[in-house]
């Protein structure tokens, strides 16, 4: 029988430690949350690996090592409100769940927004708030938000979910270049955002955030 506890010690002693991942309460999340919960039954030997895993269409669980620099960079506090787009079966919820007051886990794709749901009330994640929509509009009924991180790749953000996030508050995103990403955080101040690298990362890009074409007539 897999020891998942084990792996679960040595995903945070050999990818988060060694990443200058230090907040103690991303650490201790990351120690409790059961990640191999959170993934298709036959993907749960791979759970605790240094990468992607694919969910099913662009949906995935970001390598430990990227989600874990994204939690560091964005700096959630106990009393914020997040919102966690592209949620998939609630992993990253759930770890964002103990760090701060509460999330709103959105996940477009209706089939993972139901198991995710099941998934998060088996594990105890109280806090977390699923809600099945588009995931490039946001959840402009529950903002405004102190956070909004977006597990997957972007190549542009739209302005209405940047009027979701409130003043003062910070959004985490990997933006696409290519064949690789950059992860950044961006901070809202009188409206607008003004971003900073944190480091290389890479993530498909999800639904809706891809770069819109324009033609020159």
């Amino acid at each position: 029988m897999t020891d998942f506890t084990t792996l679960r010690t040595t995903m945070v002693d050999t990818q988060i430690r060694p990443a200058d991942i230090t907040k103690f309460p991303i650490i201790d999340a990351m120690l409790k949350v059961r990640r191999e919960m959170f993934v298709p039954d036959q993907m749960r030997q791979t759970a605790y690996t240094d990468s992607i895993v694919y969910l099913g269409g662009d949906r995935i669980v970001l390598d430990p090592r990227s989600f874990g620099k994204m939690l560091d960079a964005v700096n959630i506090q106990g009393d914020e409100l997040v919102l966690d787009i592209g949620s998939g079966l609630g992993y990253s919820a759930a770890v964002i769940g103990k760090v701060c007051e509460a999330v709103v886990a959105l996940e477009e794709d209706d089939d993972m927004a139901s198991n995710s749901e099941t998934i998060l009330a088996t594990e105890g994640c109280l806090n977390v708030a699923v809600l099945q929509g588009t995931l490039s509009e946001g959840a402009a009924k529950h903002a405004p938000f102190d956070v909004i991180v977006i597990e997957g790749a972007v190549e542009e953000i739209s302005d209405e979910l940047v009027t979701q996030l409130a003043d003062g508050g910070r959004i985490a995103a990997i933006f696409s270049q290519k064949s690789q990403g950059v992860l950044r955080v961006g901070y809202k101040t009188q409206g607008k955002i003004s971003w900073r690298f944190v480091c290389n990362a890479y993530a498909p890009v999800l639904a809706g955030f891809h770069k819109t074409q324009s033609f020159l007539l």
